[in-house]
């Protein structure tokens, strides 16, 4: 018998409250981990995740939810995502395409634009234990430090988005946003038991 992981509970527990919020049918956008190897995880600079959504994929309205699930301790010391409260509900800056400063082109937010929002609201860190849940919008404007130290830092990610804000392009791979608009149904609390 198989019991519940407490990272495969907590992804349900997001998935739910995913549902809740946008209180509508959701289908699973993107599905992947994210490694910040020991001694060598890469920054990623300042972004909101519409950005690249709408510029690449047509998405028409920022109502997208990440859920991320902690799969190791994240700390300080080992590339936490970083947050700008309350950015979601600024003016969203402009975003420009970087194929630069990442192994993976990303739409940034320029220094100004954060500076700015940073020296009205502060910078939070999202840190915890393995298995903490994490849900943020569409146009929350986040980044994440380099991981130097010896921690190895991955996190779980489902981002979700309401069928009726579904795609509009399909220029990037399936696997950076998916085809399928199947609406995601909840599944009983004792699933993994039977």
């Amino acid at each position: 018998m198989t019991l519940p992981t407490q990272s495969s509970c907590a992804t349900r527990a997001c998935s739910i409250r995913a549902l809740q919020i946008l209180n509508e049918p959701v289908y699973v956008q993107q599905v992947k981990v994210n490694v910040k190897a020991a001694f060598c995880g890469e920054p990623w600079q300042w972004h909101y995740d519409f950005a690249t959504h709408h510029s690449e994929d047509g998405v028409p309205r920022p109502l997208a939810l990440n859920l991320h699930v902690f799969l190791d301790d994240v700390t300080e010391f080992n590339g936490p995502l970083y947050f700008i409260p309350g950015s979601h509900k600024a003016n969203t800056p402009a975003a420009t395409l970087d194929t630069t400063s990442t192994s993976y082109p990303l739409w940034i937010v320029d220094s100004e634009a954060v500076t700015a929002l940073a020296k009205d609201r502060g910078i939070v860190s999202a840190t915890g234990r393995a298995g903490t849940g994490l849900i943020f919008g569409d146009v929350m404007l986040h980044a994440s430090p380099s991981n130097i130290s010896p921690f190895d830092r991955k996190i779980f990610s489902l981002i979700v988005n309401p069928v009726s804000n579904a795609l509009t392009r399909h220029q990037r791979p399936d696997h950076n946003h998916h085809r399928d608009l199947t609406p995601v149904t909840p599944i009983k609390d004792d699933c993994l038991l039977n």
